[in-house]
């Protein structure tokens, strides 16, 4: 089984997507992966600064939270991102984070399965495009990896609105069975 990394990045305190994420990770956990969550709450990560130093030195020159991120991100055999979307795009903190993975780039990184789950208020099916294509874009520049699946839960709005929403919880669960 694999060694999973769930990085659940709403900053809303009980979010819908912080509720499927609990349940997904209950799904991995069954199928018997080893599984880790970080939260971007709380965390300071700063905007990529550009310099390229990391692609010599395979480190960020900025002193913050996505350092150790980064160093969990290199380990982990499969990668779970969960993001509320926002204007139709991936959460602004998920991308920040995945400019400052760039260190990961030319690294013997172990990731291979990348996932996504998205949640949003709406819920016409075209609604996480965006947000999955900017991932696949940061996934290309991975030749070893490939975004495997993804999951949308849409019409969600209110703070843990989901708890109302059984089938959904349950496919976020089988999302997680389904990890490799």
């Amino acid at each position: 089984m694999s060694k999973v990394l769930v990085i659940t990045t709403s900053l809303r305190a009980k979010s819908n997507s912080d509720v499927l994420a609990e349940r997904l990770i209950a799904g991995a956990k069954d199928a018997g992966h080893e599984v880790e969550q970080i939260s971007l709450k709380g965390k300071e990560i700063k905007f990529c600064i550009g310099c390229l130093a990391c692609q010599k030195t395979q480190k960020c020159v900025q002193k913050d939270d996505a350092v150790w991120i980064a160093e969990k991100v290199k380990e982990a055999e499969a990668l779970v991102f969960v993001t509320p979307i926002y204007y139709y795009e991936m959460s602004g903190q998920m991308k920040t984070l995945l400019d400052r993975l760039n260190p990961l780039f030319p690294s013997d990184y172990r990731f291979r399965s990348i996932y996504m789950l998205e949640v949003a208020a709406e819920d016409e099916a075209a609604v996480p495009e965006k947000a999955v294509s900017g991932l696949g874009g940061w996934v290309d520049c991975f030749e070893k990896a490939e975004l495997v699946d993804t999951l949308f839960c849409g019409g969600l709005t209110g703070t843990g609105e989901v708890g109302q929403h059984p089938d959904m919880l349950e496919k976020a669960y089988e999302f997680g069975r389904r990890l490799k």
